[in-house]
């Protein structure tokens, strides 16, 4: 029961980063900016296989996968926020779409490493033969 919380949890968070990149590529001009445009449709695409894959496949790949995603985007925006920017992109941690972004993204890396660790629990242990 745990772990089927901690997969809705961990999906939650990959499809809400996946629609915050996506509402600011459409809605917001980032469509417009070279690299970042690029790279926040792949964020999009990336976040909805992964949460796909989460759901389907009850393996420790995709939750290692969800906690790379959120950790990799939410490091993407962290640099951003510096002087020096990321691919010329300056952010100021203004908007509510940038929260949002943090928040699902840290949840993807805190409900990923929980869901990793409940499915290494509930693996089944071989038993020495003697």
């Amino acid at each position: 029961m745990t772990a089927w919380l901690l997969r809705v949890l961990v999906i939650l968070g990959l499809l809400g980063s996946a629609w915050v990149h996506y509402d600011l590529w459409a809605n917001q001009g980032f469509s417009d900016i070279q690299t970042i445009g690029p790279l926040f449709l792949v964020n999009v695409v990336a976040g909805v296989v992964i949460a796909l894959a989460v759901l389907a496949w009850h393996h420790w790949l995709p939750a290692l996968a969800a906690i790379g995603f959120g950790a990799v985007t939410l490091v993407a925006y962290l640099v951003s926020l510096t002087p020096a920017g990321l691919f010329g992109v300056h952010e100021q941690f203004k908007m509510a779409s940038e929260v949002w972004g943090v928040v699902t993204e840290a949840g993807c890396v805190v409900f990923g490493i929980a869901l990793l660790l409940a499915q290494v629990r509930s693996r089944p242990r071989a038993v020495a033969r003697v």
